[in-house]
């Protein structure tokens, strides 16, 4: 693999305030406080869990931003209930409450990750209203969990605001999903259960044209019981010439 010219890989895990993770990641008796600052030490981005459940307080975000570098970038998942109403209710009041905290995040917001459950299926009218309504300068990906979203339509939409298409891949999968580019980086869920060394090398290579061609790519392994998740996101680094070997 190449060095670490071209795009950013911004690789980390779905959460960080796991103490189980300690010894395997985490340094032993680490208190709780400091879980986020060890873990900014080592992998370059998080997907946050608990803005799913309720959006983020101005303290919340104040701690998080104090805890972490000036390079190091949050995946902020969208509020579930007002990620609801925006996009089956009504996009002109829920989007603007969803993404008003975001914006205290500055740079350091990656991207807000807007998940659309498996139970709502394909609908271009209401996919428009929530783009149109989506402020363009918070950066943008959607996950789709119903089959019929996977579509040329969809991708245009998106594609054509720069909303970022998330490519999940799970345990229940025959195969990994495709990776395709509707905005200007990736946004990539490593959601199986585990990962061995010649499935990272295959996402490794997967990844690797894209980082080449200068797109910066969020990649994102699940959480787990004893920290194997954040050593694999560390391993995929490796492989990709972008973090030391652990």
């Amino acid at each position: 693999m190449p060095g670490a010219s071209g795009g950013r890989l911004l690789v980390g895990t779905s959460g960080f305030a796991y103490r189980d993770w300690a010894p395997r990641f985490y340094p032993p008796d680490l208190p709780g406080r400091d879980l986020l600052r060890s873990y900014a030490t080592r992998l370059l981005a998080c997907e946050l869990n608990n803005t799913f459940y309720r959006n983020p307080s101005e303290s919340a975000i104040e701690g998080w931003l104090d805890a972490t570098p000036p390079t190091f970038r949050f995946a902020v998942k969208a509020q579930r209930g007002g990620s609801l109403r925006a996009l089956v209710v009504d996009p002109a009041a829920s989007v603007p409450w969803l993404t008003t905290p975001m914006r205290r995040f500055g740079e350091r917001l990656g991207t807000v990750l807007f998940r659309v459950p498996g139970e709502i299926e394909r609908d271009d009218l209401r996919l428009a209203a929530l783009l149109d309504n989506w402020p363009r300068d918070i950066p943008l990906t959607v996950e789709f969990q119903h089959p019929s979203w996977h579509v040329d339509e969809t991708f245009a939409a998106l594609a054509q605001v720069g909303a970022v298409l998330c490519a999940t891949d799970l345990d229940d999968m025959n195969e990994p999903p495709a990776i395709r580019r509707t905005g200007r980086f990736l946004y990539l869920r490593l959601r199986r259960t585990g990962y061995d060394e010649a499935e990272l090398g295959d996402w490794a290579a997967r990844l690797e044209p894209f980082l080449a061609a200068s797109d910066d790519a969020f990649v994102f392994f699940r959480h787990d019981a004893d920290g194997g998740s954040a050593l694999r996101a560390l391993r995929l680094a490796s492989l990709l010439g972008r973090a030391p070997e652990v």
